[in-house]
């Protein structure tokens, strides 16, 4: 069932109504499939391999913050050097791809040129169905580069073509990207948790 699937009075009654939606979508998140994430996320980064990110519109919002905070934050007090690229940060390139060849080839044109295998590619994608998402997990899954979707509604295809799927069970695009958004949070900071000297741990801000 999608939210909001009826009128509320007030604001007050619709942030009830959300909260309870993204309550329900935590408490189904595949607690197993994140810990996998997490681990692939750590082979990648330990052995000097490239993470790519890339997502479209909000998604592509996210994967630049990933950029950030897998980049910068996971390597903070640790002894981690991670190598990481949002492949939707850069819009000249993005746009020649898109007006000069397809936008359905913004982001698989650049893992042609810039992935190696043993990289980890993190697509983010609501509906699951973007062809360029698509597009980008279909050649990493032929192409040796491991991957994990990140996807709301059904799934979509990023469901079955990932290596691990992140399935937020949620039929509101809001709810979907807050989840998303905190899953990123979270791996980055389990990351830097787990290299940091226990002695820091009550020192430091995450």
């Amino acid at each position: 069932m999608s939210f909001p699937d009826k009128k509320y009075p007030d604001a007050a009654h619709y942030v009830v109504g959300y909260r309870e939606e993204i309550i329900s979508a935590w408490h189904a998140l595949d607690s197993a499939a994140i810990t996998k994430a997490v681990v692939m996320l750590d082979e990648a980064v330990r052995g000097r391999h490239t993470v790519f990110a890339c997502g479209n519109g909000g998604s592509a919002a996210i994967a630049n913050h990933l950029l950030c905070d897998f980049l910068k934050g996971i390597q903070t007090d640790t002894l981690l050097r991670p190598s990481v690229t949002s492949l939707s940060s850069s819009l000249e390139l993005i746009t020649a791809i898109a007006n000069d060849i397809a936008y359905e080839e913004v982001f698989v044109y650049q893992l042609r040129t810039l992935a190696e295998p043993g990289d980890l590619l993190i697509t983010i994608s609501s509906s699951g169905n973007s062809e360029n998402i698509v597009r980008a997990l279909n050649w990493s899954r032929d192409n040796g580069v491991r991957s994990i979707a990140l996807t709301g509604f059904d799934g979509g295809r990023s469901r079955t073509l990932a290596d691990v799927n992140l399935h937020v069970a949620a039929h509101n695009y809001g709810i979907v990207e807050d989840i998303h958004q905190s899953l990123m949070h979270i791996m980055a900071q389990f990351l830097r948790h787990s290299a940091m000297p226990q002695d820091l741990l009550v020192t430091r801000r995450f």
